[in-house]
């Protein structure tokens, strides 16, 4: 492990935190957010949504049951790099392949830790989500603050397009009935598996796939998948979600789906101060009136009053943190969407059900 070697966190603000260095050595930049997980570190790593983020790990042991080749939701190690207060090379588990510092160099990702990272977490609340720098290498607290000046604004930043699929692949049975059409801006593995297990087929799209790609595959339905970046600088792919809603199909949408939907109905999305990360987040079903435990992972969210005082759409779920907007559903055509990842474990499997109703909305529009 590479504790004895020293380390540097430059925040946008000024702010500096000096740790040890843990994983690749080098270099990292990108914007800094926190989950509040204490488990499922690695899902966190490999989810394509933290695509350009450094993240911070609310919980102070990190590492400590390992890593194993199925515990990921893409094929590689997504964050910018990782920041956390007690990062162990040594694990206890059966089923662990390997220690997080070798997974960590192997996908080479700087990270830092023995600082306060509850002290961190409460200077991002505080003062919001913002660029940082991380570095193992580089000891001139002055140039780093150079580095760190070129680092581009979450804020208006499309980066789908290194995280989706570069071409288009199956998935399931191919003799379904239930043929799904994925556009994919960074999708999870898992959320392929809650729809495969169900019996579905799917052709999973590149982001910049065109409306009549899609139509090829000759769908029953569509899915808008999450990912990383600021929706409201994907024009293209609204345009390609409003395609979508008209042809009358069921559309489910995950994460920046949901935005994109929203925003294809004529609704808007914001920044938010620092964003929704965890597996603990309670949300409630406004139309059953009972509250999930949910897991979430994004920085943007839609305006709940843009959908207020919208004919087309209406609110379906709220976070009961902070009553912000968790999931739509249109009016008039069989389209909804959430906020949040129903197809995540976060100890229950309380939001599951949406799989199960985007199923059912399926087969009854057949």
């Amino acid at each position: 492990m590479n504790n004895s070697k020293k380390a540097f966190l430059l925040l946008a603000d000024g702010t500096l935190f000096t740790g040890s260095a843990f994983g690749a050595i080098g270099t990292t930049s990108g914007e800094i957010c926190f989950n509040t997980g204490m488990t499922g570190y690695q899902e966190i790593f490999t989810d394509p949504s933290y695509c350009g983020q450094i993240v911070v790990m609310n919980t102070a042991h990190v590492g400590n049951y390992g890593v194993n080749n199925e515990d990921v939701e893409s094929d590689s190690v997504k964050i910018a790099g990782l920041i956390g207060k007690n990062l162990s090379d040594k694990y206890s588990r059966v089923l662990s392949n390997g220690s997080l510092q070798d997974y960590l160099v192997e996908n080479n990702i700087v990270s830092i830790h023995e600082i306060d990272t509850r002290a961190l977490v409460a200077h991002i609340r505080n003062c919001g989500a913002m660029n940082c720098i991380i570095s193992s290498e580089i000891e001139d607290i002055e140039i780093l603050k150079q580095k760190l000046k070129d680092v581009p604004s979450m804020e208006g930043l499309d980066l789908s397009e290194f995280v989706s699929t570069k071409k288009a692949y199956c998935i399931g049975d191919s003799t379904s009935e239930i043929r799904i059409a994925v556009l994919d801006f960074g999708v999870k593995r898992n959320i392929l598996k809650c729809m495969t297990d169900r019996g579905a087929y799917l052709q999973v799209f590149p982001s910049k796939a065109t409306f009549e790609d899609l139509q090829s595959f000759k769908p029953t339905a569509y899915f808008i998948s999450n990912g990383p970046g600021d929706p409201s600088s994907m024009t293209y792919a609204v345009e390609v979600v409003s395609k979508i809603i008209q042809s009358g199909l069921p559309v489910f949408g995950i994460c920046l789906g949901h935005q994109l939907i929203a925003l294809a109905n004529g609704a808007k999305t914001y920044k938010m101060h620092h964003g929704h990360r965890g597996i603990n987040h309670p949300v409630l079903n406004l139309q059953t009136m009972k509250s999930e435990i949910s897991t979430q992972n994004h920085g943007f969210a839609v305006d709940a009053d843009s959908v207020t005082n919208n004919d087309l759409i209406e609110i379906t779920h709220v976070n009961l943190n902070d009553n912000t907007l968790e999931g739509i559903k249109m009016k008039s055509k069989p389209v909804f969407s959430v906020q949040y990842h129903p197809e995540a474990t976060p100890g229950p499997h309380d939001s599951r059900y949406l799989f199960d109703d985007f199923i059912k909305l399926i087969q009854e529009h057949k």
